[in-house]
C-alpha cells in the first residue's frame, strides 16, 4: 500500500500528499538548529579554551634567533677582468636550491660539531610540554612492549647522539627566503635564547664557509682536470698544423690570397659566364617579343603596346605612332561629321596607311637588329663556358686533393680554437684558485632575543577556540541529523497530516537523593514513587488551570466537533511505543469530562499492562476480562469517584494473556460498549500501543474516534507514519495528536520564530500559580 498521510478536515482524517522539502535553504530553520545546538557549542569551545589555557600553562617558552643572509652574484666577480660586473638574476629555484643547503645534514654536522651540542643540556634535554612529556611516554611504553634494542658501544653511542642531534637541528631550524628578495633567513628556536642566537650565528658561519669552500673545491678540481687536458689539446694542434703543410707542399697546391689559383681562375670565369648568361637571356626575350610583332602582321604590330613601352634605344617609332594616333583620331571626327567618303577623311585613311607600312617597316628593321645582339650573346656565352670546362678539367687532380687539405684545415683549426679556449679558461680558473669569493655575505646577525617567540597566546587560545567551535558544531549537526522525532505542533501537522490538540509538559518522577543526603527506605521510596503517579493521574483535577488541563479541554472540543452527532461517544486512547503515557492522559481527560457534569466511563483495555488499574483501582479484584469472558455484570465492577463521579471499569489480568484481541473484538465487548453507550455520554478506553500489538486495530469497529499520544523527543516519526499509512480505518478516526511529556523549556528553541512555542513563556499569566505550584509539588 503506497503511504500516505492523514490531514484532518474538521471530521475525519483523509489522505493527502507527503510534504516536499524546499528546493530552497531554509535560513530560518538553520537559525534554529544553530539556538539548539548553541550550549553544545558554547560547551565544546569552552573545552577548547580550557585545553588552551592547559597548553600555555604546561608549554615552556620557546625562544626564536635569526641571522640573515643575502646571495650575491655579483661577489663572484670581483676578481674577473671586466669594468662591468654582469649579475645573474636568480630564479627561485635558485634561491630555494641554497634554502635546502641549509637544511641539509652536512650543515647541522658542522654546527653540532662547532658548539659541541652533544654534550650541551640545554639543547639534548630541553624542558618539554605537557603533552610532549605524554607523547613521550607512550613512544617509551610500546619501545617496551616491542623489546628492548641490544646494548650498544661508547663509539654507537657517540655516533647516535651526533645523529639525534644533527635530526633536532634540522627539525627546529627556520630557513626561508625573505619575501621576494634574494635574501635568506636563519632562524633557530630554542627554550634558552643565548641557545638560538648562538646556534643562529653558527649556522650563518657555516653557510658562508661553505659557500667559500664549495667554490674553492670546485675550481681546484677544474684546475687539476684543465691542466691536463690543455697539455693534449696542444699536442694534438701542432701535429694537425705540421700535417696540413706537409700535404700542401707534396701536392703544389699554392695558394694567393688564401685561395688556390686554379680555383680563383675557375671562380672568375663563372663569373663572366653568369654575367654572360644574363646578357643572352636579354637580347633574346627582346628579340622574341618582336619576332612575335612581326609574324602577326603590319596591322597587329602597330596596335601592339610594346613598340612604345619606352624600353626601346630609339624613339624613331614612338614618333611614327603618335602621328598614327593622331591621324587616326582626326580621321575618326570627319567622318563621323562628314561622312566616310569626305574628301579629307579618304585622305586621312591614306596617310593613315602609310604610317602604318613606316611603323612596320622599322619593326622589321629593330628585329633583325635584336637578332644579331643575341646571337652575338650567345657566342660569348659559348666561349666561357669552354673556357670553364677546359679550366675544371686540368684543376681536376688539384680539385681532388684540395678535398683532403680543406678537412685538413678544419681539423686543425677546431683544434687550435679548442686549445685556445681551454688555455684562457684554466689561467681563468687558477686566478680564482688564489682569490676564492662566495657568492653569499651576512647581512645581519643574531642577537640573544628578549620576548619569547612561542606559544602564542593569542594564536593557541584562538586555535583552541576554533577547533572547540568546530567539535562543537560537528557534534550538534549530529545531534540534528539524529533528530527524528515529534517536537512542535507544525511536525506533527506536516508529517502526519492531523490536527495538533496540544503539548502536556513533562512532570518528573521524584529525584533521586543528593551525594551526602540519607535515601530512603526501598518501602519508603517506592511508596512516594506510587503516590506521584497516582498524583499525575488526578492532575486535571488538581490544576484545573494549567498547560495540561487546557490541552485536554482542546481534545474535548475536537470531539464534541467531529463526533456532534453521536450521542455517546467511544474515545480510545492510544499511543505508538509503550511508556508515552497514554493511560495518564486517558485518566485525565476523563476526569476532566467527568468535572464537566458528563457521565464518564473510564476503561482499561491495556489487557497485556493494565497500568491504569493499577494506579487508580489497584484494590479491584476483577474487572472488564470477567465481564467479557464470563459474562458478570460490569455495573458491579464499576469504581466510583467520589470527587469527580467518574465511573471506571478496571482490568484485573490475573494470568499473562495471549489472546486479548480476539477478547477486544469480541461480541462480549460489543455488547459492553452498546450497554454503556445507553448510560454514558463518554466512554473513554485506554488501549495497549499501536505499534507492538494488535489490540488497538482489534477494538477500531466500536471506536468512534481514536486519540493519540506521542511522546516528545522520543518516538520516531517513521514509526509513527508507516504505522497510520498501514492502517487507514484508524488514522482515519483520529480526533488528534497530543504530545506529551513536553520539556517546556526548552520548546522554544524547536518553534519557528514568531510561532507559539516561541512565545509560550507569555501564556504563563492564563495559568494560575496555584495550579503550577501543584504540578510542581508533584514532580
Amino acid at each position: 500500500m503506497n503511504y500516505a498521510n492523514f490531514p484532518y478536515d474538521g471530521k475525519r482524517a483523509r489522505p493527502a500528499e507527503e510534504p516536499r522539502d524546499s528546493e530552497l535553504i531554509d535560513i530560518e530553520q538553520l537559525l534554529r538548529m544553530a539556538q539548539r545546538q548553541a550550549k553544545i557549542v558554547a560547551i565544546c569551545a569552552a573545552i577548547g579554551l580550557m585545553l588552551g589555557f592547559l597548553y600555555l600553562k604546561t608549554t615552556p617558552p620557546t625562544y626564536t634567533a635569526s641571522a640573515r643572509a643575502l646571495i650575491d652574484e655579483g661577489l663572484s666577480r670581483i676578481g674577473d677582468d671586466q669594468t662591468e660586473i654582469p649579475f645573474t638574476l636568480q630564479t627561485d629555484s635558485a634561491v630555494l636550491s641554497q634554502v635546502e643547503i641549509l637544511y641539509s645534514a652536512r650543515l647541522a654536522g658542522a654546527v653540532v660539531d662547532k658548539l659541541n651540542l652533544t654534550e650541551d643540556e640545554r639543547f639534548m634535554n630541553p624542558p618539554s610540554s605537557l603533552a610532549g612529556r605524554i607523547i613521550g611516554f607512550a613512544r617509551n611504553v610500546v619501545g617496551a612492549l616491542r623489546g628492548a634494542d641490544a646494548p650498544s658501544s661508547g663509539e654507537d653511542e657517540a655516533s647516535g647522539k651526533r645523529q639525534y642531534a644533527i635530526e633536532t637541528l634540522q627539525k627546529k631550524l627556520v630557513a626561508q627566503r625573505v619575501g621576494q628578495t634574494f635574501a635568506v633567513s636563519i632562524g633557530f628556536e630554542a627554550t634558552d635564547p643565548q641557545l638560538a642566537a648562538a646556534i643562529a650565528n653558527a649556522y650563518a658561519d657555516a653557510y658562508l664557509s661553505h659557500e667559500l669552500n664549495a667554490s674553492f673545491d670546485a675550481s681546484e678540481r677544474a684546475t687539476i682536470w684543465m691542466r691536463d687536458r690543455i697539455e693534449n689539446l696542444r699536442v694534438n694542434s701542432v701535429n694537425a698544423a705540421r700535417e696540413v703543410e706537409d700535404y700542401r707542399a707534396k701536392h703544389g697546391l699554392a695558394a694567393s690570397q688564401g685561395q688556390l689559383l686554379a680555383e680563383k681562375k675557375v671562380a672568375d670565369l663563372t663569373t663572366q659566364l653568369i654575367e654572360a648568361q644574363a646578357d643572352t637571356a636579354k637580347a633574346e626575350a627582346i628579340y622574341n617579343q618582336f619576332r612575335e610583332i612581326v609574324d602577326s602582321g603590319s596591322n597587329q604590330a602597330v596596335a601592339n603596346p610594346a613598340i612604345t613601352s619606352g624600353q626601346l634605344p630609339t624613339s624613331d617609332i614612338s614618333v611614327l605612332k603618335t602621328r598614327y594616333l593622331n591621324v587616326s583620331r582626326r580621321e575618326q571626327e570627319i567622318s563621323s561629321n562628314f561622312g566616310p567618303e569626305h574628301e579629307q577623311a579618304v585622305a586621312l585613311r591614306r596617310e593613315q596607311a602609310e604610317l602604318t607600312r613606316s611603323i612596320f617597316a622599322e619593326v622589321q628593321r629593330m628585329t633583325d637588329s635584336y637578332r644579331n645582339d643575341f646571337e652575338v650573346a650567345k657566342s660569348r656565352e659559348d666561349v666561357l663556358r669552354k673556357a670553364i670546362d677546359d679550366a675544371r678539367g686540368s684543376n681536376a687532380e688539384a680539385g681532388k686533393a684540395q678535398v683532403e687539405l680543406r678537412e685538413l684545415e678544419q681539423q686543425a683549426s677546431a683544434l687550435r680554437t679548442l686549445y685556445t679556449t681551454f688555455l684562457e679558461r684554466y689561467e681563468d680558473t687558477q686566478q680564482k684558485q688564489t682569490f676564492p669569493i662566495g657568492k653569499v655575505r651576512l647581512i645581519s646577525e643574531a642577537v640573544v632575543p628578549r620576548a619569547a617567540s612561542g606559544p602564542r597566546s593569542s594564536i593557541v587560545l584562538g586555535i583552541a577556540l576554533v577547533l572547540g567551535s568546530m567539535i562543537g558544531c560537528g557534534l550538534g549537526a549530529l545531534n540534528e541529523f539524529n533528530e527524528r522525532f515529534f517536537r512542535t505542533g507544525e511536525d506533527v501537522r506536516e508529517r502526519l497530516g492531523v490536527k495538533f490538540l496540544g503539548y502536556m509538559p513533562l512532570v518528573m518522577e521524584p529525584e533521586k537523593p543528593k551525594m551526602g543526603q540519607k535515601p530512603p527506605e526501598e518501602a519508603e521510596a517506592a511508596r512516594q514513587r506510587a503516590a506521584s503517579r497516582r498524583a499525575r493521574m488526578r492532575m486535571a483535577v488538581t490544576a484545573p488551570a494549567s498547560m495540561l488541563a487546557e490541552t485536554l479541554r482542546n481534545a474535548k472540543l475536537a470531539g464534541d466537533v467531529v463526533l456532534q452527532d453521536t450521542p455517546s461517544k467511544v474515545i480510545g486512547v492510544i499511543s505508538m511505543l509503550p511508556g508515552e503515557g497514554k493511560s495518564t492522559v486517558a485518566s485525565n481527560f476523563a476526569q476532566l469530562l467527568a468535572t464537566s457534569q458528563a457521565k464518564t466511563l473510564l476503561i482499561d483495555c491495556d489487557l497485556r499492562n493494565p497500568g491504569l488499574t493499577r494506579q487508580l483501582a489497584f484494590k479491584a479484584s476483577a474487572g472488564v476480562v470477567e465481564t467479557v469472558v464470563k459474562s458478570r455484570d460490569w455495573h458491579t465492577l464499576l469504581k466510583h469517584d467520589r470527587q469527580t463521579g467518574l465511573m471506571m471499569l478496571p482490568a484485573i489480568v490475573k494470568r499473562q494473556l495471549s489472546h486479548t484481541s480476539e477478547l477486544l473484538a469480541s461480541r462480549g465487548m460489543r455488547s459492553l460498549i452498546e450497554q454503556a453507550r445507553k448510560e454514558f455520554d463518554y466512554i473513554i478506553v485506554d488501549l495497549p500501543p499501536l505499534g507492538p500489538v494488535i489490540d488497538a486495530k482489534a477494538f477500531e469497529p466500536l471506536a468512534d474516534a481514536f486519540l493519540m499520544v506521542i511522546e516528545w523527543g522520543a518516538t520516531p516519526r517513521a514509526v509513527v507514519r508507516n504505522e497510520l499509512a498501514t492502517e487507514p480505518q484508524i488514522a482515519g478516526k483520529l480526533l488528534g495528536v497530543i504530545l506529551n511529556k513536553v520539556k517546556v523549556e526548552a520548546l522554544g528553541r524547536y518553534g519557528r520564530f514568531g510561532g507559539v512555542e516561541q512565545v509560550m513563556h507569555t501564556y504563563s499569566k492564563y495559568y494560575t500559580s496555584d495550579d503550577e505550584q501543584r504540578m510542581a509539588e508533584v514532580s
